[in-house]
């Protein structure tokens, strides 16, 4: 049945009017998983001093308790690709809300220190879960002209979880000496509107058409933009899946494929550069001489500029472009490193430390931390998605652990101006990378990319 459209709850593209209310919610109910994602990943900022004294930790076992979470990510973001593929992305993102759910309270009165990191990094699987299938959902929902703005709200719904994650924690910071389990345990209240939230979004189109449901695909098409747009979007990827194979890692590697699933990589990985400023933000300005009550209060400034910034990006990405994006904020932050590095190195005030920072984090939000997901929800043929998009976000969670994991260790061993002196050199290097091998894919459909991307390999 065509789902009939008024001026006030569709919008027009092309020859399609879509509607507006429907996809809305859907994109805002799928994005309550980047909520969950950046709360989970920024909470334990604000928990490290406490912990690290509960659990009598050094800065090693400091670093592994901060970066375990990276390898139940890793380890969610190898098996939910190819999960979400079998079983269907909706199932996989309840399946995540569930893991958010638990393991809040999980680590949060965690007894022993192994007790805590088993479930620091089954609450990383769930991250790894929902990194990976919010955005391939919300791009395989969105029309192509929105597309690049529907998956930047997922990366706004992050920034959202780590301004909650620091607001919180300051609410919190004067709660007693189990202040740090009761941060931990506030995550499993987000997860629970999440799962059940899910329970008023529908499957992804593209999933139902892979297993041969099409009526339930037309049906879903058709809320989205009414029966012609239906009728032509389930005949395009109708399409896409004629070539398809039964799939296993090798044919990631194949010659049409392995420049796309390089890029995704690559991508991925990159992203993850300057990442202990926001895990470790709270001990980053007491190292510049700001007091805890302080430090924590600034926390949630960075949150605030995360959330504002993002907006930028939203703004932005469909008519600026995904390529154009990326190498202006590797350049911006490049650079901008670089400043907090002489600033660390020539013991400048502590303002100029912050005020560094703040930019830091301004620039990401407004370009590589919103970039990211589209690009990786948007490049993989869709016969390849889920498989590519495990190996890439499996690259993101290495490179997260690594980054953060060896935080503690790098500033006591190299000092602060030496550790983001190598960030900005990595970024600089990505800089170089994307100008030379990332193309630019607005306003194009999921089935145009792939053709676009296999002609170039």
């Amino acid at each position: 049945m065509a789902l009939v459209l008024t001026a006030t709850d569709a919008f027009s593209s092309g020859n399609f009017a879509y509607n507006k209310a429907y996809i809305y919610r859907i994109n805002a109910i799928a994005a309550l998983g980047g909520i969950l994602f950046g709360f989970d990943t920024a909470i334990i900022s604000g928990t490290i001093h406490f912990f690290s004294q509960h659990f009598q930790l050094n800065d090693l076992q400091t670093g592994w308790a901060v970066g375990c979470i990276s390898v139940g990510a890793a380890i969610g973001a190898l098996f939910s690709g190819r999960l979400s593929d079998l079983v269907g992305r909706k199932k996989m993102l309840l399946v995540s809300a569930f893991l958010f759910a638990i393991t809040g309270v999980g680590t949060g009165w965690a007894t022993t220190f192994p007790v805590f990191v088993a479930f620091r990094m089954a609450s990383g699987i769930a991250i790894g879960c929902a990194a990976l299938v919010c955005p391939i959902y919300i791009a395989e929902m969105a029309p192509a002209p929105w597309r690049g703005r529907l998956v930047s709200f997922y990366q706004l719904a992050v920034t959202i979880g780590v301004l909650l994650a620091y607001l919180s924690n300051y609410l919190l910071l004067y709660t007693g000496d189990d202040n740090w389990r009761w941060m931990f345990s506030s995550q499993s209240i987000p997860a629970l509107l999440f799962f059940l939230g899910l329970f008023f979004v529908s499957e992804s189109p593209r999933w139902l058409i892979r297993k041969n449901r099409e009526n339930e695909a037309r049906t879903v098409l058709t809320q989205i933009g009414g029966s012609a747009y239906a009728e032509a979007e389930s005949k395009t990827i109708r399409t896409s899946f004629s070539a398809i194979m039964k799939e296993d890692l090798r044919f990631l590697f194949r010659k049409d494929v392995f420049l796309i699933v390089l890029i995704g990589i690559v991508v991925a990985f990159f992203s993850q550069i300057g990442g202990p400023l926001v895990a470790y933000a709270p001990e980053v300005f007491k190292q510049v001489g700001i007091a805890e009550d302080s430090a924590f209060l600034q926390s949630v400034l960075l949150g605030i500029i995360l959330c504002v910034f993002t907006f930028v990006a939203i703004a932005t990405i469909d008519k600026v472009g995904r390529k154009k994006l990326l190498l202006i904020g590797s350049a911006f932050l490049s650079a901008d490193i670089l400043a907090l590095a002489f600033a660390f190195y020539f013991q400048l005030p502590g303002f100029w430390a912050l005020l560094f920072i703040l930019l830091f984090i301004a620039g990401y939000a407004a370009t590589i931390g919103p970039v990211t997901w589209v690009i990786l929800s948007e490049i993989f043929p869709n016969r390849i998605r889920g498989s590519a998009m495990s190996l890439a976000t499996l690259s993101l969670w290495m490179a997260n652990f690594v980054v953060i994991g060896s935080f503690p260790v790098m500033k006591s061993q190299f000092g602060m101006p030496l550790t983001f002196g190598i960030y900005a050199f990595l970024l600089l290097i990505y800089f170089v990378f994307i100008l030379l091998t990332v193309p630019e894919t607005k306003g194009k459909s999921l089935e145009d990319i792939e053709r676009l991307l296999i002609r170039k390999t």
